[in-house]
């Protein structure tokens, strides 16, 4: 049985009542299993041992699902060039089972010359700079992940993250124009039950007390490649999420430049959050890299600073991982080589760091292994991936 025959069967299961209807569409069954071992080490308290007992640095084995997924899309002709488009992603643990349905790319629009419309809960454009300068060979997931710093790494928009996954969203992308495109979302916080799946998730629809003080979340990006060269910029505002009066901000830059032998990527990124007692909490993040083809695969490096957290907000102000003072910064680095077995089939392997200074606790943006204040997150990580 090909895909679309069994995408029909899927579809006809999720919604028969549509069943006819989504036989006429063109529809495909698509997904993804991606899944790592990996040895991480790094100081952080033993949860089997008393609450005052001292830390230990302990290495871990464990087996990771990254970004695992099955989906369905499908497309409709409407006439004069317009067509309607949707698609239904699940997420799928694919290390320990179980799933959630929709919990990924999920949303229903309308698709022309004039660009795409789309309604559901995705992934907003301030996430659409990662793969600029981010690790793709990798896919931008695992542990390798290079968002551990930038955009708040592994945090919630609750929490002060910006590169998320956001419910009852609508977004515009516009139609490539002489290599520019740029996209807009808005994202209400109304009180929609929703269920979280992965990091980069709200979490939940929206709560009571967010929705009456209309809560929302804005992200813009603008975007330009041609040729050996490509560039973005996005910029993502949380309004009254964390609380009535906090209204936070992120700007980020990317580029990189493929010169054949080596491509060399950069970013920059600053950070502004709102505190409700005092004052304003801001952190610098900046990172370079380089990708290079060697036989059938890619070696992939990459370096990020995160500066100290600062300014108007008291010392020891905190959201998320970012804190007011000294010594709160972290470097972070990593090397993978990954290497194509066949179209459908990846494999790859590689070592990264979270190096954090006295007063810092960043850790991994996938499957976070939580450190203590001044330790290093330490993991390196062997993974097989196959797309149908």
């Amino acid at each position: 049985m090909n895909k679309k025959l069994v995408a029909v069967a899927v579809a006809g299961l999720l919604a028969a009542p549509l069943a006819a209807q989504a036989q006429t569409a063109n529809v495909t069954l698509y997904g993804r299993l991606n899944l790592t071992m990996e040895a991480v080490n790094g100081q952080h308290v033993d949860p089997n041992l008393p609450a005052t007992a001292a830390p230990v640095n302990r290495t871990i084995y464990r087996v990771n699902s990254n970004s695992s997924r099955l989906g369905v899309r499908g497309t409709e002709a409407l006439g004069g060039g317009l067509s309607a488009i949707f698609q239904i992603e699940s997420s799928i643990q694919a290390d320990s089972s179980g799933g959630v349905l929709a919990g990924r790319e999920t949303f229903v629009g309308l698709q022309g010359t004039w660009g795409t419309f789309k309604m559901g809960y995705f992934l907003s454009p301030y996430d659409d700079i990662h793969p600029i300068f981010g690790d793709v060979p990798t896919l931008t997931t695992s542990i390798l992940s290079t968002a551990s710093l930038w955009a708040q790494g592994s945090q919630g928009n609750n929490d002060g993250g910006f590169d998320n996954r956001n419910p009852n969203s609508i977004r515009y992308d516009s139609p490539n124009i002489k290599g520019f495109t740029a996209s807009a979302q808005l994202a209400t916080m109304d009180n929609s039950p929703a269920t979280s799946s992965g990091s980069s998730s709200v979490g939940t629809g929206g709560t009571d007390a967010q929705a009456s003080r209309h809560a929302y979340i804005g992200s813009v990006a603008g975007f330009y490649a041609n040729g050996p060269f490509q560039a973005g910029t996005a910029y993502n505002w949380n309004v009254k999420l964390r609380c009535p009066t906090c209204n936070d901000w992120a700007w980020t830059i990317a580029a990189n430049w493929n010169f054949g032998v080596v491509k060399i990527g950069g970013m920059y990124e600053r950070l502004n959050y709102d505190i409700a007692t005092n004052g304003s909490l801001n952190r610098n993040d900046y990172g370079v890299s380089a990708t290079v083809p060697i036989g059938p695969g890619e070696l992939y490096a990459f370096w990020g600073q995160a500066g100290n957290g600062g300014g108007s907000s008291p010392k020891g102000s905190k959201v998320g991982q970012i804190v007011n003072g000294d010594s709160t910064g972290a470097d972070f680095w990593e090397i993978s080589y990954t290497y194509a077995l066949s179209k459908r089939t990846l494999a790859y392997t590689g070592f990264v760091q979270t190096r954090n200074q006295n007063n810092a606790a960043y850790n991994f943006n996938i499957n976070p292994y939580t450190v203590v204040n001044g330790a290093n997150a330490n993991g390196f990580v062997v993974g097989l991936v196959h797309f149908f």
